[in-house]
């Protein structure tokens, strides 16, 4: 049973503090309040927990996500084996996947100003939509979008065309905002 807690940390705040984003008066705070508190000591155990699970299954390939830089820098920095691939406005990458890949980033190269919601729609070599992900975050000075694809769905491709397009959402409908093409080669087997 989990002890409670009359001055309970909040989530976000757990958040920061395991990942190192808090002011050195605002980490010290919070490190005394874990001391002294067994609730959200337990709480932030849960949260390294999650992030240990999410870790794993981003390795065995079962993740598909949109991200930020800073993500990937930190998976960088923690030794994850990165594949990057970036693909220019409107343009096209020829890609793989090896073994020795734990994770692949693509990124698209796209001119966000003026976007408010952001659909990326992924299609086959015929143009037929396999996956439609609707409001993908993005930060519109960031120059475009980073996404992890699973790998796990990558390693089985054949020599295949994929294609993605990002599209700009309001409430006078839907307007392309770039499209990009990956020209997929499987990893040759030693």
């Amino acid at each position: 049973m989990t002890p409670w807690c009359k001055s309970s940390l909040e989530q976000g705040v757990l958040l920061a503090y395991w990942l190192g984003e808090l002011s050195e008066t605002d980490e010290a705070r919070t490190e005394e309040h874990l001391l002294g508190c067994a609730a959200c000591s337990e709480r932030l155990g849960e949260l390294i927990a999650l992030r240990n699970g999410v870790r794993t299954l981003a390795r065995a390939g079962g993740v598909r996500a949109i991200v930020n830089d800073a993500f990937v820098r930190r998976l960088v920095e923690q030794g994850v084996r990165v594949r990057e691939y970036r693909v220019p406005h409107n343009g096209s990458v020829n890609c793989t996947v090896t073994p020795e890949d734990d994770i692949v980033f693509t990124r698209l190269d796209a001119p966000l100003g003026g976007v408010a919601r952001l659909d990326m729609v992924e299609m086959d070599s015929q143009g037929k939509r396999r996956a439609r992900h609707e409001d993908v975050p993005f930060q519109t000075g960031s120059g475009g979008v980073v996404f992890i694809p699973r790998i796990d769905e990558l390693r089985a491709l054949p020599a295949t065309t994929m294609r993605v397009r990002l599209l700009a959402v309001d409430e006078a409908g839907e307007r392309v905002i770039g499209e990009y093409t990956f020209n997929h080669t499987p990893h040759a087997a030693d």
